[in-house]
């Protein structure tokens, strides 16, 4: 099997408007990796997520998912190949009206799965992100962390294999942006390839993963400083083309 899941060869986008949000972005991203996007607003992140997510196309270059070239993936593919892909948002996008375990199971209920499918998919996502002790209870009830929680349990509900996380703690205090940061990397060692877009440099590089920096529509090496077992400052870098 290709250890390549993810692969952006020259992606070039170019809006209507004149705006040229990626000028020939090559990168790749193994099956199982997780990997922080970086840069500074409009510099290409949201742009690269839309690809992903096949709400935009690319005006040139070559942009494959898991052997799918995404200019190929149309009409009544797209909500298929979505499926493979689980999203977590900076502002959780939970539904007021419905439980958590609601929240959760209405992810799966668009695709047509059984309620039996639905209810073993549900309690195992929920526990893993350790709130079946909330199924019932409604968004309100909860704190941002664990309204985050849901919103991971409900991206991992449909074992997809990639999960894009947009800024998911944005919205969150250092002590639970933590805890949602350790429950991505635990998802993560089940082998599903995680995507986090943040601004949070410092949470970042605390996990040292590899970053893939956008400058302005461009990759850029990205260095920095970490203190190795021994309190020792490494400098690492990462390098993309």
């Amino acid at each position: 099997m290709d250890d390549v899941i993810i692969s952006f060869d020259k992606v070039v986008k170019l809006y209507p408007n004149g705006v040229n949000a990626l000028r020939g972005v090559s990168f790749k991203i193994n099956r199982g990796e997780f990997v922080f996007l970086m840069g500074a607003s409009g510099a290409g992140k949201s742009t690269m997520l839309k690809i992903l997510l096949k709400e935009e196309d690319p005006s040139g270059g070559l942009a494959m998912v898991d052997g799918k070239n995404l200019k190929k993936v149309r009409g009544y593919k797209i909500p298929k190949y979505r499926r493979h892909i689980g999203t977590v948002f900076q502002d959780f996008r939970l539904l007021p009206k419905k439980t958590v375990f609601e929240n959760v199971a209405f992810a799966m209920e668009i695709t047509g799965a059984s309620k039996r499918v639905i209810k073993h998919q549900v309690e195992t996502a929920l526990s893993l992100v350790g709130l079946s002790h909330k199924a019932n209870e409604l968004p309100a009830h909860l704190s941002g962390g664990e309204q985050q929680r849901v919103a991971v349990a409900r991206a991992l509900v449909n074992a997809p294999e990639i999960i894009i996380a947009d800024e998911p703690t944005g919205n969150l205090d250092p002590e639970n942006s933590e805890e949602i940061m350790h429950l991505l990397e635990e998802i993560n060692r089940h082998g599903i390839t995680v995507i986090v877009a943040t601004h949070a440099r410092k949470l970042a590089e605390d996990m040292g993963k590899r970053v893939i920096y956008l400058e302005n529509g461009r990759l850029k090496e990205y260095e920095y400083e970490r203190e190795d077992e021994n309190g020792e400052q490494n400098t690492n870098l990462f390098l993309h083309d």
